[in-house]
Parts: C-alpha cells; sequence; structure tokens
C-alpha cells in the first residue's frame, strides 16, 4: 500500500462530517430570567420519569433537581415545555446537558428569579447535533 493512500484513508477517518439539524420550533416565544437566557429561572423536581423524543429533549428522571432555564410560551393546541438540564450525582454524565422536557413532569420548588422577560425564540432554540 501506497503511503499516499495510507495518508488519505487516515484524514478521511479522522475528518469525519458532524450532521447538524434544526428542528421544527416547539413556541415562538420565551419567558426567562434575562434577554439571553443565562439565569437559572428556578428550581424544580422531576414527578416522573421522561424519555426524550427526539435529540431537543433531555431525559429525566423521578426525584432528579432540574436547573429550569427557559419556559416556553405554549401555542394554542401545544403542549408547555420548559428547558432546563439536570442535577445528580448518579448522572454525572447528563449534567450540562440543556433540553426540553413537558412542564408537568415537574414540580417547581425553588424561585431564583422573580422578573422574568418575554423573548422570541430563535431557530437555534431548537438545534440538534
Amino acid at each position: 500500500m501506497s503511503y499516499p493512500l495510507v495518508i488519505l484513508l487516515c484524514v478521511g477517518l479522522l475528518h469525519q462530517t458532524a450532521r447538524a439539524v434544526l428542528m421544527d420550533k416547539l413556541a415562538d416565544n420565551k419567558i426567562c430570567g434575562d434577554a439571553e437566557c443565562s439565569y437559572v429561572l428556578s428550581m424544580a423536581t422531576a414527578l416522573d420519569d421522561f424519555i426524550a423524543p427526539d435529540c431537543r429533549f433531555i431525559n429525566i428522571k423521578r426525584g432528579q433537581m432540574v436547573y429550569v432555564y427557559s419556559k416556553l410560551v405554549p401555542e394554542e393546541g401545544a403542549g408547555v415545555f420548559w428547558s432546563g438540564s439536570i442535577y445528580s450525582d448518579r448522572y454525572v454524565d447528563q449534567m450540562g446537558i440543556i433540553g426540553y422536557f413537558p412542564a408537568t413532569m415537574v414540580k417547581e420548588t425553588v424561585k431564583f428569579v422573580q422578573d422574568t422577560v418575554k423573548i422570541p425564540t430563535a431557530a437555534m432554540d431548537f438545534y440538534c447535533d
């Protein structure tokens, strides 16, 4: 086997392309603690298990603590979804991953932000990689 072919094969294996997908928007507006949605709105406890149906969502287990970053403003006939990340020593591999989950699956336990802002959602809010 010639060296150029080996190098080409190695470069091809190391340079894999990622396929990112922009998914459908779940809502046109969201409620946040600031204009960048960087502040945690509240802490919530998962009331039941939730299995993410696609990459926009996160899996949550009953009893897990969830940091809530935004609350989507529901459209008529649509479900109520919040975005957040889980906090749990048992699921360290999932900590820091932000995704959506049904608001009915959690109970807010602590509110950190009283003054909220309503801002439009962006296509990147529903980006999957």
